[in-house]
């Protein structure tokens, strides 16, 4: 199988009346977040099954994938990098964080790093060094921003909430919607897990935290509490 059997498989689910749709919904227009990114209008489910059909494809063919103008291609080129590590001895598991890592740049949507970060970044530096995360945290691009943030949720699924409050606490005043979104995202979901330790952290914060930040962070509280943190009266 070949790269160009792969975007045949993929070409085959386009559908360019949703492709339109999405072209408006990721924000491709001159000067958005998502400017110039081109769908073929597949939704992430025949992504996939495609993506699992093409595991054996070494990095340097998933490289040219990865590196496509076409959204669905290079979140193929994602999952498909995913699917490979889930499988992976612990020397190729680290030779597809190291690939990711160095092309981190072309996880450039958030459905892109959302589907991706955690079962790469995240798996890997589970019980790692993480200091390539708040390197991340620390870049002037907003991918790299939003992947310090979203690889924690494997921290998270596995109690570990210290790296999602530090990480939080670099980004807080970041400019960005797309990383004030990940940012509380990541908080509630702190939250299902430990009220108390999100509490603990939103205390801290929701005073002066971007107001998008702490409307995620308390989506799911009682509508009396989240009401209150709102007109910071907690």
């Amino acid at each position: 199988m070949t790269v160009e059997d792969l975007k045949k498989e993929l070409s085959f689910y386009a559908d360019f009346e949703k492709a339109n749709i999405l072209q408006r919904f990721f924000k491709t227009g001159k000067g958005d977040y998502g400017e110039g990114d081109i769908f073929l209008g597949i939704i992430v489910p025949n992504t996939r099954k495609v993506a699992k059909r093409f595991t054996e494809l070494p990095l340097s063919e998933i490289k040219k994938i990865l590196y496509s103008r076409i959204h669905e291609e290079r979140l193929c080129a994602l999952l498909l990098l995913a699917e490979k590590f889930n499988k992976a001895n612990e020397r190729d598991m680290k030779k597809i964080f190291d690939f990711y890592i160095k092309n981190a740049k072309q996880a450039n949507n958030w459905d892109l790093v959302d589907l991706s970060a955690p079962k790469i970044v995240g798996e890997y530096l589970l019980n790692r060094d993480k200091k390539i995360l708040y390197k991340f945290a620390k870049s002037k691009n907003l991918w790299e921003k939003r992947i310090s943030i979203i690889s924690t949720f494997t921290f998270i699924k596995n109690k570990k909430y210290k790296d999602t409050f530090k990480i939080a606490e670099i980004l807080m005043n970041d400019k960005h919607d797309l990383i004030h979104k990940a940012v509380g995202w990541m908080l509630r979901e702190v939250g299902k897990r430990s009220l108390k330790d999100e509490e603990s952290f939103l205390f801290k914060y929701y005073k002066k935290m971007p107001r998008t930040i702490l409307r995620y962070a308390i989506e799911k509280f009682p509508e009396e509490k989240r009401i209150k943190y709102l007109k910071n009266i907690i």
